[in-house]
């Protein structure tokens, strides 16, 4: 009996081994070499045989079948596969978008300036103020992309640094041209990371162009528009590119910390100053002291202030460059300055005049506006009220005072730019706050640094000084070239007919008979 079991056992044993045999033997041939190299254990050509005689440190020879043959597509395809990821761009589409829809708005301000200045004028000059306001938009629109953007903001640093030598006050020509002014990058020097290069371009030039046209306001009704042509191209290249410069282009103003978000010294006091040095040197009109004038057409100055306003926001918002919480800052203070200014001019009307007037609420709502200019992205709602409060009555202060001194600055330009740039520009040193802007560092006088009210007058005296001196030598060179106003005879009569052919209304000269002029008249 215990033979037989054995026998049994021994059987057993066997017949399990033979049954097993196929799969040790896979086994054995399918285990990978320890001293294998990564390429012949991944090379998909490499083959193993699964038969147990063959040793596991042996290969087989690779057939044709083995091999792959990829096609010119399909290797093309693999290598986009395998390439390495590109690197990420700066570009972000939704700043970008933003920055050219503030530029947009931007530019409309100039026609909306054009119905604001042509709506205060008499009749016979309409055509010719508003032409003084759209000329910028064709002759600035050319030279910004000649020389004037290079001469702005060409600079041989890059942020946080600030330009040494001639550098401190005006740019280089590298840019002449719009030579290296890239569609598809940020400009190299770091003022705006997340837009193209040629965006922020075109967003300056719109500012570019309106402030030379704010001058025309106080030289309304006899300034020669020859003269005028060759002013505001001189001017624009002269006077305002070295300022832009010099505030937003790592230069003088910006390294001594002068605060300027969006143009309260750049466009506002420069174009104030420039305003008061030409009617000193071409004189106030004929007939000021003996005839009223009164604006011929109030809707189109509300028209005016209402186009302005509505593009302010591009002007302020976007100097943001970027559509984020800056952005955000900056747009409700320009609102709510605008309202306050508004309402504290008619308020101050109402009491010291007895009647509160369309004019004069348009009148507060912009120098609401021009006040929170340089401060929009630094102070919070409550300061942005008090600034276009405190703004509007310094403005109604100096109208008084222009139309008691009888001081023909036309249209106001000085009393509501210069004086409204101005008192913004120093109010940014007392409401300047952190919270609004970002950062750890404290900005004004309310933050707990009072230095900035030095300053930020430092800025404003600098521009006062360059702007008046560079403003009457310009003159005085043209002067030398020809007459700066029109001939006293079109003054009398108006200069829309003589000079430009044409008339608003179609009914002042109706017969089409004028005055002809030189050529030197025009």
């Amino acid at each position: 009996m215990e033979s037989v079991i054995k026998k049994f056992l021994l059987s057993t044993l066997l017949v399990l081994w033979l049954v097993s045999f196929p799969f040790t033997g896979q086994t054995w041939a399918q285990s990978p070499t320890p001293t294998a190299s990564p390429t012949e254990t991944a090379s998909p050509a490499a083959t193993v045989s699964p038969s147990p005689s063959v040793s596991p440190t042996t290969t087989s020879a690779p057939t044709s079948s083995d091999v792959v043959t990829l096609t010119k597509e399909q290797k093309e395809a693999l290598d986009k596969l395998l390439a390495p990821a590109p690197a990420a761009s700066p570009i972000n589409s939704g700043d970008t978008a933003f920055v050219l829809v503030a530029a947009a708005l931007v530019l409309l301000m100039t026609p909306g300036l054009a119905f604001f200045y042509g709506g205060l004028v008499r009749t016979r000059n309409v055509l010719n103020t508003m032409m003084m306001s759209l000329l910028l938009m064709a002759v600035v629109g050319v030279t910004w992309v000649l020389w004037g953007y290079s001469l702005a903001f060409d600079v041989s640093v890059k942020v946080p640094e600030f330009g040494q030598g001639i550098e401190k006050f005006i740019g280089g020509l590298d840019w002449a041209f719009l030579n290296g002014v890239k569609f598809t990058e940020p400009d190299p020097v770091g003022y705006a990371g997340t837009i193209p290069h040629a965006v922020f371009m075109v967003y300056q030039m719109m500012f570019a162009i309106i402030t030379p046209a704010l001058i025309s306001g106080a030289i309304v009704e006899r300034m020669s528009f020859k003269a005028y042509f060759w002013f505001i191209l001189l001017w624009s290249t002269l006077v305002y590119s070295p300022l832009a410069h010099m505030v937003w282009g790592r230069g003088l103003l910006q390294e001594l910390g002068s605060l300027d978000f969006a143009g309260g010294t750049v466009v506002h006091i420069s174009s104030g100053v420039a305003a008061v040095v030409a009617v000193l040197m071409i004189g106030s009109r004929k007939d000021f002291a003996t005839r009223p004038h009164t604006p011929h057409n109030v809707p189109y100055v509300l028209l005016g202030i209402g186009i302005l306003w509505f593009g302010w926001f591009g002007f302020n918002g976007g100097s943001a460059l970027a559509a984020g919480p800056l952005a955000a800052v900056a747009i409700v203070a320009t609102t709510v300055s605008t309202s306050a200014g508004g309402l504290t001019w008619l308020l101050v009307e109402w009491v010291l005049r007895g009647k509160p007037t369309a004019v004069g609420i348009a009148s507060g709502f912009l120098a609401g506006l021009v006040g929170i200019t340089p401060a929009a992205g630094f102070v919070m709602p409550i300061g942005a009220i008090l600034i276009g409060s405190i703004t509007a009555v310094c403005c109604f202060i100096a109208v008084s005072l222009r139309a008691k001194f009888k001081f023909d600055d036309s249209l106001d330009t000085f009393s509501v730019h210069g004086v409204g740039g101005t008192v913004g520009a120093m109010l940014t040193g007392v409401f300047a706050t952190k919270i609004a802007f970002g950062g750890d560092a404290p900005l004004g006088l309310l933050d707990g640094n009072p230095i900035l009210i030095w300053k930020q007058f430092e800025g404003v005296a600098i521009t006062y000084v360059f702007a008046g001196i560079a403003t009457f030598i310009i003159l005085q060179v043209l002067k030398l070239f020809m007459d700066l106003r029109v001939a006293p005879s079109i003054e009398e009569q108006g200069i829309d007919l003589p000079v430009h052919g044409e008339e608003g209304y179609g009914s002042e000269f109706g017969s089409g008979v004028f005055i002809s002029q030189s050529p030197t008249e025009s």
